[in-house]
């Protein structure tokens, strides 16, 4: 409870949009189908879902997964489905979250990430009948852990101070 709590500047439309474009552009890379890749395009989408919840909404995160199930040639609404999801319960669970530090934040985000696996699994079971088997929801482990560095990544354009001024401790 001792740490120091900074005003953030406002965050610009055009930020959000190019981490959402490079996290998608991450996704596009070839180890996405790895083991253990994770899915950044989520990932961004929940921070941005906890943090700017009026800016990146349930709208954004359909756009995104429509784009996402057409890269990954699967049912569409897919990706769609699970992403909606999980912006409308990053949303819904944002105030509470902001209070946390880091650690405690990807704890909360954690089973967030999960169902949006456990919900793309579940189409693909039901279109499908194969199931990817249960090393599939690693992707939500390795994604907590880049947690940290994703918010300190996403957060350090709003922390700098528009006019510097070393008598101001803001």
């Amino acid at each position: 409870m001792n740490r120091p709590h900074y005003i953030l500047l406002p965050v610009s439309p055009l930020f959000i949009t190019f981490s959402l474009s490079c996290a998608f552009m991450l996704n596009l890379l070839p180890w996405g189908h790895w083991m253990g890749a994770p899915d950044f395009v989520a990932l961004v989408l929940v921070f941005w879902g906890i943090h700017q919840p009026r800016k990146v909404g349930i709208g954004v995160a359909f756009f995104m997964g429509l784009l996402m199930d057409v890269h990954e040639a699967t049912l569409l609404g897919e990706n769609a489905l699970a992403y909606t999801l999980l912006s409308y319960l990053a949303i819904m669970i944002h105030r509470r979250v902001l209070w946390f530090p880091v650690l405690t934040q990807a704890l909360h985000v954690f089973p967030l990430l999960l169902a949006t696996q456990a919900i793309q699994v579940l189409v693909r079971v039901i279109v499908s009948g194969k199931f990817p088997g249960w090393m599939y929801f690693i992707e939500s482990v390795v994604a907590i852990a880049l947690w940290p560095v994703i918010t300190w990544m996403l957060l350090a354009p709003q922390r700098r101070a528009v006019d510097r001024d070393h008598t101001r401790p803001i």
